[in-house]
């Protein structure tokens, strides 16, 4: 049960990260919803980085149960996950107007604390 959180928990991060990234940035860029200028650099950067890094972070994680369950389980890397969890949810409550990034982050956070229960 807890190997299946882990890949519940990291693919559930690579998989909302990937689909972030596709709306927020990829369709409003090929629908050209904003115009030029210094908040849509910021927009995009902004999305980019935080849809990106939990894609990267939920891929390595899966990597890592993959290779090497037992790492998951120590300390150190339990708690480096939930505070990558809470940054992602202080990004998303101080810069984003919309629930679906809080939301979505926020059950990562809830699946990551029933794995690391399970341990």
């Amino acid at each position: 049960m807890h190997l299946a959180l882990l890949y519940g928990a990291y693919g559930w991060l690579a998989l909302i990260g990937g689909m972030h990234f596709t709306i927020d940035v990829g369709a409003q860029y090929i629908r050209g919803g904003r115009t030029p200028g210094p908040e849509t650099t910021l927009y995009f950067g902004l999305n980019s980085a935080f849809a990106l890094g939990q894609v990267a972070f939920g891929l390595l994680g899966i990597w890592l149960a993959w290779k090497n369950p037992t790492l998951l389980d120590q300390p150190p890397v339990m708690a480096l996950s939930l505070l990558a969890c809470l940054g992602w949810l202080a990004i998303a409550f101080g810069t984003m107007e919309y629930w679906e990034p809080k939301a979505t982050t926020g059950l990562f956070g809830l699946i990551l604390l029933a794995a690391f229960s399970t341990r």
